[in-house]
């Protein structure tokens, strides 16, 4: 039975003193050495003001304050008996637990409603709904706790902001699988396992999904949703192969792996040819293990939520787990995806493999990173070295990449195209890094990317996918080209899969007359010829360049005037003010000024006008000019002093004495 100080009503509490108007009655939650028996009006004001009052609500019941000796309570140094206040205490209605203080009665209640557990063992009434919520996202339905989007008040986390991110991955992941199948995919964190669910659900037998998480009520929720979705799933709570299947799946008779291990552990037991990282917070520690057991030409992608290290906030926790000094910038956000792809690169190489960019993505709450992996140590050396240190003036936000060579340069100022350090005093440039100088796109995985979201109907991140290509391309969408991403020439030339422009998503691949080691071959050729003209590093922000007092032109024909420049220019994700542009930040700023218009108009302007800083300059020193002419020059017999009286045109100057 439930504790006499758990009730529904204030009536209800009231009964259990038996409330007579022309008797004493003691109270039923207090001991009589503590509060003696009155009459019923003074009882009633005592259990309102004393128990109903501070008591803690849940699911229509209120656990009101207990002062009978049910809590063990140590006597104090006088050695008084334990009547005192610190024998007060609340009665849990869900685990009969005694806790003194009304806030950890709170936290306790929470803690029992994020992991699920909502039905008292005193209840006798009807059991409280279900809990759980369900979410649909992607033809996927997932089962979600209260405080699904607070990763520290709940154990299976799931952020409805990921959306984009998810889609990007599984875009990647449906390419991996045209050019060969099936494919062992692992999802190491899995959470509530939305994103393997997705995999096994539309790319069916083309895949072979795993999901593992280490936390036993997150593995218990994901086989839920397994079967929750009509999917077969198969247990593996231990290193070995002791396995458990449950499921019907009758209308998919693929099976999803469900795995309850640490993710290093798991990395390092078996093989994958996709795997995906998204830990709360930094990858680096999985890194290793990611790369240990890849298969070649396998792709490893990675979401990073530090973003408060990587953006520059905390710019001592990013030297503790990326090993690079930062500063703020104008272009912090492809900072951020150089300095984990530079992480990526050092852990790769240390298991002797290297990597090819696929895709780099930084949005306001992840930075997400796609590799392909190269095995050999030739790929890990040329890898390896496109990582340098960066070189940034703080003055005027040039950047450029350190030469190449372990020599040292006397002035390493001069590498800068700009001349801050002449005309400016102290230091102007700082060395950032080190950071990967290569590539952050690959031009024909992006357009097969852009394919296959059309093909899944993944309508919210074509744009993205769009303006990536641009970005690879360095080019507008008005030169954009719309050749298919699947030539089938080149693919039966090199005998790897084949699908058409207009087959349809469900479509079974038709393998080639050459063997497996042909088409790896084959493909890292055709993965070779896909990286065009590499793409200008950084962006500049208009905003961050524009001339005080000047109306800059729109973005679209600024873009146009740096193309009929001669410029490569494009937009970018980074930043939706920002350009990329092959032109130097001289030549960015002369062209920017060229085009832009004063903001107020001659005689019609109410106030003054705004002029450059060049414009400025002329007409002080043509002032000056001016004022010399008509000064007259007087000297002055006694101290043999020469003054310098201007005339009337200037009332405000005064003469030199």
């Amino acid at each position: 039975e439930k504790h006499i100080s758990i009730q529904r009503h204030l009536a209800d509490l009231e009964k259990l003193a038996d409330l007579k108007e022309d008797e004493k009655k003691p109270c039923p939650l207090c001991p009589e050495e503590k509060f003696k028996a009155c009459y019923s009006h003074k009882l009633h004001r005592h259990l309102q003001n004393l128990h109903w009052k501070v008591s803690v609500e849940f699911e229509g019941y209120r656990m009101c304050i207990c002062h009978l000796p049910c809590h063990p309570v140590k006597p104090n140094l006088a050695g008084d008996q334990a009547f005192s206040k610190m024998g007060a205490h609340y009665h849990c209605i869900i685990c009969s637990a005694t806790i003194t203080r009304r806030t950890d009665m709170i936290g306790h209640i929470n803690r029992h409603v994020n992991k699920g557990e909502t039905e008292s063992r005193f209840i006798t009434v009807l059991a409280p709904k279900s809990s759980h919520e369900v979410l649909k996202e992607s033809a996927t339905d997932v089962q979600v706790l209260p405080n699904y989007s607070t990763p520290q008040k709940t154990d299976s986390y799931f952020n409805p902001k990921m959306k984009l991110n998810r889609q990007l991955i599984f875009c990647a992941l449906a390419v991996l699988a045209e050019e060969r199948k099936p494919i062992e995919c692992l999802d190491a964190f899995g959470a509530t396992g939305i994103m393997g669910l997705q995999w096994a659900k539309h790319l069916q037998s083309s895949v072979r999904v795993t999901i593992n998480d280490c936390n036993e009520n997150s593995v218990t929720m994901i086989q839920e949703n397994c079967l929750l979705n009509k999917m077969k799933v198969k247990l593996n709570t231990r290193e070995d192969d002791n396995d458990e299947a449950m499921g019907d799946g009758e209308e998919n008779t693929d099976t999803i792996e469900v795995t309850k291990m640490d993710a290093n552990v798991i990395m390092h037991l078996r093989s994958f040819d996709f795997i995906h990282l998204d830990p709360f917070g930094t990858s680096v520690n999985y890194l290793d293990s990611a790369f240990r057991n890849v298969r070649n030409l396998g792709i490893v992608s990675l979401t990073s939520t530090d973003i408060s290290s990587l953006y520059a906030k905390a710019q001592h926790v990013a030297l503790r787990h990326y090993g690079c000094n930062i500063v703020r910038t104008e272009y912090y956000k492809e900072l951020a995806a150089r300095i984990v792809i530079a992480a990526v690169t050092r852990a790769a190489a240390r298991c002797n493999k290297g990597i090819e960019v696929l895709l780099a993505v930084a949005l306001e709450h992840f930075v997400l990173v796609v590799v392909r992996v190269l095995r050999g140590p030739s790929p890990a050396d040329d890898s390896a070295k496109k990582i340098r240190y960066l070189i940034h003036c703080q003055w005027c936000e040039e950047r450029i990449f350190q030469k190449e060579g372990n020599m040292v340069e006397e002035n390493p100022y001069q590498q800068l195209p700009c001349d801050c350090h002449g005309s400016m005093p102290g230091k102007t440039a700082v060395v950032l890094g080190p950071l990967w100088s290569g590539a952050l796109f690959n031009t024909g995985f992006l357009r097969r990317m852009l394919f296959e979201a059309g093909q899944y109907g993944l309508d919210e991140v074509q744009p993205l996918l769009k303006t990536l290509v641009c970005e690879a391309e360095c080019t507008t969408f008005k030169l954009l080209s719309t050749h298919s991403p699947y030539d089938e020439n080149k693919q039966e030339e090199c005998g790897v899969y084949i699908r058409t422009p207009k087959a349809s998503a469900e479509s079974y691949l038709v393998p080639g007359k050459r063997k497996s080691e042909e088409f790896i071959r084959s493909a890292a050729k055709r993965q070779k010829s896909e990286n065009s003209a590499e793409h200008p590093a950084f962006y500049y922000n208009i905003h961050r360049h524009s001339i005080k007092g000047m109306n800059m032109p729109k973005l679209n024909k600024f873009l146009t005037y740096l193309s009929e420049a001669g410029y490569r220019v494009s937009r970018t994700h980074f930043d939706p003010m920002g350009v990329r542009t092959s032109a130097p930040l001289a030549q960015f700023k002369t062209i920017l000024m060229k085009y832009s218009t004063p903001t107020y108009t001659g005689g019609q302007a109410e106030g003054p006008v705004h002029l450059t800083e060049d414009v400025q300059a002329e007409e002080v020193q043509a002032a000056g000019d001016s004022k010399a002419e008509d000064a007259e020059v007087l000297e002055d017999d006694k101290s043999g002093v020469t003054a310098a009286v201007l005339t009337k045109d200037d009332p405000t100057a005064y003469a030199a004495d």
